[in-house]
């Protein structure tokens, strides 16, 4: 079964994870077959779901997370149900479209696959994708993200977090693969939501249960002199962070 790391701080996901780039869904759909129904797995909030809910007659969203699905966007053609990845109630060739949104990584790939061919139509498309660290044009507040992410809770991520730093590469995927441009995700900050983001981490949340204190605190106040300091802030204080996206994409046949 695919691991629930986030229902911890599931309000602190939905509020400062960033959402994904319009042309990613696009280039996604312009290799799906048919748009009758689609399944978001691991579907967290809905930030997939409601992307993908104004092209499909509907959306099925799964999340093993109950806490992560309360803070789920609604929408009329959106049924979100409690259910891991690797075993669903769906019936068999139900889906033209199924898309795994940051949390392929933390999956069971074999059992996962067996359901996958399940309950795809024939012709079907997978889409898995992720993001890595965020970036700005301050190299200082760049520094600052790496030493947090390598050195202050570098050994609390779970092992599966590799897959993410090799960008997919080295993630199983048994499917006929099609070729995918890079995307970048690009967000506006005040200094805040960094921090915010950052509480989103699971490996921030290991770091707090073992050691008794947020290690995110003395990150924020670190940031707070070198944001004072930049010359890239908005005329509103804000920051602009561009967050890599990494995409495997396949076709499902046999």
């Amino acid at each position: 079964m695919s691991k629930d790391l986030f229902s911890k701080q599931a309000s602190t996901y939905a509020k400062y994870r960033p959402t994904y780039p319009a042309e990613l869904i696009d280039y996604i759909l312009s290799f799906t077959p048919g748009r009758q129904a689609a399944w978001d797995c691991a579907t967290g909030n809905g930030q997939a779901a409601v992307l993908l809910a104004p092209y499909f007659e509907q959306v099925l969203a799964t999340d093993t997370s109950e806490k992560q699905l309360q803070q789920a966007v609604p929408a009329g053609n959106i049924r979100y149900s409690v259910s891991p990845a690797e075993k669903t109630d769906f019936p068999d060739r139900s889906f033209d479209l199924i898309t795994v949104a940051q949390a392929y990584h933390w999956f069971q790939f074999d059992a996962f696959e067996k359901e996958v061919r399940r309950v795809a139509r024939p012709g079907a498309v997978i889409a898995v994708w992720g993001y890595n660290i965020p970036q700005c044009a301050d190299e200082a507040v760049n520094a600052l993200i790496r030493e947090f992410y390598t050195k202050t809770v570098g050994s609390y991520w779970d092992a599966e977090r590799k897959y993410v730093d090799d960008y997919y590469q080295t993630v199983p995927f048994p499917y006929e693969e099609l070729t995918t441009p890079e995307f970048s995700i690009h967000v506006q900050w005040q200094r805040d939501d960094l921090p915010g983001y950052l509480n989103s981490w699971s490996s921030v949340q290991h770091f707090i249960k073992a050691n008794g204190y947020n290690p995110v605190d003395a990150f924020a106040d670190r940031l707070s002199t070198l944001w004072q300091g930049s010359t890239d802030r908005g005329v509103n204080g804000e920051q602009g962070f561009s967050f890599p996206v990494f995409m495997r994409l396949g076709r499902i046949v046999g």
